[in-house]
């Protein structure tokens, strides 16, 4: 899946000379969290509602007057997003700088923003989890050909793959989350059990020796 899937475009933009109060008025009317700041064309920062609220506290040591414009605490430079980015690349640079969103830029031209909960969605998109579906999650050995074995066992009893995550386990092996076109799970995952793979959800599987 890529950024441009996700993003959204209807961005809501201000100038480097927006007042703070203003800047926060716009976000709760908009019920938005992040505004890029544009000085014509050009990106040139990102503000979000947590930079607003950090900058007028009177916890603050030297809080900024409401009237200051959005110049004085905006982050700049911008780490940016292209369209074409793999979402999991952006999620890494997301996750490593600690930071909210990314504007989206292409040809130098803001054309939208991705934001966590963008990436929350996507993730959930990912698993199949919106779809009327049952989840099995089995242990691989890590070598070719055992995906290609229970994709045929699978197919055998018509049950259709909405969704396959995988990452690796601690044993080494490849833990694979399957969502998949039926709610018979324990019938499925006793047939795969006694195919000779390992099923660890659902749970109390015995398989036949």
């Amino acid at each position: 899946m890529l950024i441009r899937e996700v993003m959204n475009s209807n961005i809501v933009t201000i100038s480097p000379n927006t007042k703070l109060n203003d800047a926060y008025s716009l976000m709760q009317g908009k019920k938005i969290r992040h505004l890029p700041v544009l000085e014509g064309n050009k990106l040139v920062g990102v503000v979000t509602d947590r930079d607003l609220r950090l900058a007028t506290s009177q916890l603050s040591k030297l809080p900024f007057d409401p009237e200051t414009i959005v110049a004085k605490i905006m982050t700049s430079p911008v780490k940016t997003a292209h369209p074409l980015d793999p979402i999991e690349i952006a999620t890494q640079i997301m996750r490593e700088l600690k930071i909210g969103c990314m504007p989206v830029v292409e040809n130098s031209i803001l054309i939208g923003m991705v934001t966590t909960s963008d990436l929350l969605d996507a993730l959930l998109l990912l698993t199949g989890v919106h779809q009327p579906s049952g989840r099995l999650d089995i242990l691989l050995p890590n070598r070719s050909g055992e995906l290609a074995r229970l994709t045929a066992l699978l197919a055998k009893h018509k049950v259709n793959i909405h969704s396959i995550l995988t990452y690796p386990d601690k044993e080494g092996k490849i833990k694979l989350v399957l969502r998949i076109s039926t709610m018979e799970i324990k019938f499925i995952a006793q047939e795969i059990c006694n195919s000779g793979f390992e099923v660890v959800f659902p749970l109390n599987i015995a398989c036949a020796k």
